[in-house]
């Protein structure tokens, strides 16, 4: 029986967090291969910890576009004075020049290697025989109306606030935080609406003194985040001050990969739903979108948004699965929660004549062989606006009008 009153919560974290700075290096390299060979094949891990950088997986690049300003040289080795650069940049850009993670002083192994043959034949195409998936596996795409962005109301507030304190902080706007945060979102539901916050928890590192070299305390740090908290929130959704938790250890001065060591891929709850959806299990970050992991969620996320932005229904889900080496996918199952309007099965056989859901055919429609990942890899690959130059593409609802027209 489904609960008429309930509280659900959400959590995100920073591009400062550990995970997300290896999330950013892994997709710091798929943008360098794909910027020069669209069709490259890029699976890479990082890990970080104090001022070490260790990134391994699996690449392969058209010899004709190997060089010396290719991400690999002529003799299908990594070029790692290039990806070096490009990963400081990136941890640069984060900004982190601290004692124990600074982006000149982190030693850097670069360990990558040529694409395995046995999967490489399974996935390419040949003959007669379309691309297949790069794996097997199950991926979920969802979509509902809690807010504008067609995503559950606690990972998106979640999101808001550490995207609203990364841009302070990268401003010059409020010089005490430091990159590293994490923020979490509870909200009261009735009815399966969100009617109001019951609390907000957010932990943020910052500098062990202020501008007068006074030490820095978590009062101090609750003024600041307080603000942005209350930007966030719908008018009169803050909760009581007992229930907003601003560093609740005291400090967080030691902070990022030098406080806790960091690994690509953890944190796809954060990346996806916040929880109030299925997940499959794989993660984007490292993925060339050859990766159905990547590509099939991002595919997956643009039909139930569809489907949502149609007025078809409240919610969907939508979940596809893959055999790898195989084009089509074995199932495409699609569940409206009980608030669609049309027949869930005549909906997931309309979505199917509108769009190619093969490896192939889903990067051709939301033209994913471009260098567009590194912007992903914090705030949410989902809820987002699409660039112009093609990022986050899969967040346009450019199917509603046919979806609408089809029933």
């Amino acid at each position: 029986m489904a609960q008429h009153d309930y509280l659900f919560t959400s959590e995100s974290v920073s591009e400062g967090h550990p995970d997300k700075v290896c999330d950013r290096i892994s997709d710091t390299i798929v943008d360098a291969f794909l910027a020069v060979d669209p069709y490259a094949r890029v699976a890479c891990e990082t890990l970080a910890t104090t001022n070490r950088i260790v990134i391994a997986g699996e690449v392969r690049l058209a010899a004709d576009k190997c060089g010396p300003k290719a991400p690999m040289l002529k003799d299908g080795t990594p070029n790692v004075k290039l990806l070096e650069k490009l990963v400081r940049q990136a941890v640069k850009d984060i900004g982190y020049e601290q004692k124990g993670f600074h982006w000149k002083k982190a030693k850097i192994d670069i360990l990558l290697h040529g694409q395995s043959a046995d999967i490489a034949m399974g996935v390419d195409a040949k003959g007669n025989k379309d691309e297949g998936a790069g794996d097997q596996g199950i991926m979920f795409g969802y979509a509902c109306n809690e807010t504008p962005e067609l995503m559950p109301a606690p990972i998106q507030y979640s999101h808001n606030i550490l995207r609203l304190m990364a841009e302070a902080r990268h401003s010059g706007k409020e010089p005490l935080l430091e990159p590293d945060a994490k923020s979490q979102v509870t909200l009261r539901y009735v009815d399966g609406k969100p009617v109001g916050c019951t609390a907000v928890v957010v932990s943020t590192q910052h500098a062990a003194k202020d501008a007068k070299g006074r030490p820095l305390e978590s009062g101090d740090v609750k003024k600041i985040v307080r603000k942005y908290v209350e930007k966030v929130l719908p008018k009169g959704w803050m909760p009581p001050d007992d229930h907003f938790y601003v560093n609740p250890t005291g400090l967080f001065v030691i902070g990022g990969p030098d406080g806790d060591a960091g690994l690509t891929g953890r944190k796809i709850i954060v990346d996806t739903y916040g929880g109030a959806a299925p997940h499959g299990g794989g993660a984007f970050s490292g993925k060339d979108p050859t990766k159905v992991d990547r590509s099939a969620a991002y595919a997956a996320r643009y039909l139930a948004k569809n489907v949502v932005a149609a007025g078809l229904a409240d919610k969907c889900t939508i979940q596809l699965s893959y055999a790898i080496g195989v084009s089509h996918p074995l199932s495409v199952y699609v569940n409206c929660h009980g608030t669609g309007t049309v027949d869930e099965s005549k909906i997931s056989k309309v979505l199917q004549e509108l769009m190619s859901l093969t490896p192939r055919g889903i990067r051709e429609h939301l033209k994913l062989n471009r260098p567009i990942y590194a912007r992903t890899s914090s705030y949410g690959h989902f809820g987002r606006k699409a660039d112009k130059d093609g990022g986050f593409s899969w967040e346009k609802t450019d199917l509603a009008a046919k979806l609408k027209a089809a029933f």
